[in-house]
């Protein structure tokens, strides 16, 4: 039986993005939409998707858990890294020279600004535990509540 690798690779893509979006993220496929959104004040958390394990097993997981928090950011966003490849070179040219690019991702904004990131090497190989209680240390030194 002959498998259709782009057809599995789709199904698997719409699954990964929708998860994030039926979660409250608003997902990121333009430069334009991510100079837009970066633009507002206030605080955003943005993830960094990508279609590897540690995403689907660990980060996309921790993305969802972690919002459920006393303090959280004002917006949620989501460029998706190897499918929307435009979108995601802005948000990382935003993110600034101190960024290193990798997927999956977490960037904390405020303001326009990149105030913490939650990089690859701190997911992979993590428990997605950890990882909310990473994203949540940051929401609670750069957000607000609720």
């Amino acid at each position: 039986m002959a498998m259709d690798f782009n057809f599995l690779m789709n199904d698997i893509v719409t699954t990964a993005r929708q998860e994030l979006v039926d979660g409250g993220y608003t997902q990121l496929e333009t430069p334009e939409e991510v100079t837009e959104a970066f633009s507002k004040t206030g605080t955003s958390l943005v993830m960094i998707n990508s279609v590897c394990g540690c995403a689907g097993g660990i980060a996309r997981p921790a993305a969802l858990h972690a919002i459920h928090y006393d303090k959280r950011p004002d917006n949620l966003y989501t460029v998706f890294a190897g499918q929307d490849k435009e979108a995601t070179a802005q948000a990382r040219a935003i993110f600034g020279d101190d960024h290193l690019p990798s997927s999956p991702s977490f960037a904390l904004m405020k303001d326009g600004k990149m105030v913490g990131e939650i990089g690859r090497h701190e997911i992979e190989g993590h428990d997605p535990m950890s990882v909310i209680t990473h994203i949540q240390a940051l929401f609670e030194e750069h957000c607000k509540e609720i």
